[in-house]
């Protein structure tokens, strides 16, 4: 294939330039387009490969359970593996037209699933190791600070992260560019499915909560985009111009989504696994990107309440 056309179909794969992160635009999404070409020509289908991507990133746990070098080395390509097998199935379902329901859902639980592993092989590594700096060992607290780590932390910041990143894409190209979704509208179809139809109901049940759990979170936004969509019906002159104070406050948190979601995540586990203090990547995320997803979630908000004001006052 001509170098001009790939590179056409990479940056079609691309969602926007604010979202995308260095490392996914010149390293995960050209592997992961080559893997999905290679894929389209052996007929290969993406749920196939979310699947693959899913017993790599579980056997990359297991790999991180061990405290030797080389079992480590194993675990980080492993879970390269997993993420690259994460672009794959995407590219792939939209360069062969093959979306469905069954890939969404399979996609939405294949990083969850990889860190479970990651987490509990962390723990069985750990707890019979000492606590730095004293005679105690991990024992059970371990399997408490992967909880704080994985539950409280891991998992709202990703959300989140992905959350405002759709709300950035749903005001820079429209609701085709974005997949924003809400309850409201999870709910209306889980209603108007018939019984028999139990899996596409338990699918949109869950990702309703997904949804509801995003929007409780964001109660200022939730007005303002209330407000919003009323202007909007309205044709209110006032619309670009609360679309572009919005996409511009909204551009820096980017890097924040970005720092929230996979890759700063990884490295900081790839470099503690190796160095054999993988306790530091369960307080990175405690700490520091605990305190990052603080900043982007207030700012986010304070951004919402400030144009909510401009457009509640006339």
């Amino acid at each position: 294939m001509k170098k001009e056309k790939f590179n056409e179909l990479l940056q079609a794969s691309l969602k926007s330039e604010d979202t995308e992160e260095w490392l996914d635009v010149h390293f995960n999404r050209p592997i992961g387009l080559c893997f999905a070409l290679l894929s389209a020509k052996l007929g290969i289908k993406p749920n196939t490969i979310t699947i693959l991507s899913i017993f790599l990133g579980v056997a990359a746990g297991v790999m991180f359970s061990y405290t030797d070098l080389l079992h480590n080395i194993a675990g980080v390509l492993l879970l390269m593996f997993a993420n690259f097998g994460d672009s794959t199935d995407g590219q792939l379902a939209r360069l062969t037209n093959q979306k469905s329901l069954l890939g969404r859902a399979l996609d939405g639980v294949s990083g969850d699933v990889w860190f479970v592993a990651i987490y509990a092989a962390l723990c069985l590594r750990l707890q019979g190791q000492l606590i730095p700096f004293t005679n105690y060992h991990w024992g059970l607290f371990i399997w408490v600070l992967a909880a704080i780590s994985g539950l409280l932390c891991h998992s709202p910041q990703a959300s989140l992260s992905d959350y405002y990143r759709q709300i950035h894409l749903f005001f820079l190209f429209g609701k085709e560019g974005s997949e924003l979704d809400n309850s409201a509208a999870q709910r209306e179809i889980v209603n108007n499915l018939p019984k028999e139809k139990w899996f596409d109901r338990l699918f949109h049940s869950l990702y309703g909560n997904y949804c509801r759990n995003q929007e409780k979170r964001t109660p200022d936004f939730q007005h303002f985009f209330v407000k919003y969509k009323e202007l909007k019906a309205q044709n209110d002159s006032r619309i670009p111009a609360i679309e572009k104070e919005l996409l511009d406050g909204s551009r820096p948190l980017m890097a924040y989504t970005n720092l929230l979601t996979f890759n700063s995540r990884a490295i900081v586990l790839y470099i503690t696994a190796l160095l054999n203090c993988p306790w530091v990547f369960m307080l990175f995320e405690i700490v520091v990107l605990t305190s990052l997803y603080i900043y982007m979630h207030h700012s986010h908000e304070r951004l919402c309440r400030k144009l909510l004001e401009k457009m509640e006052n006339k």
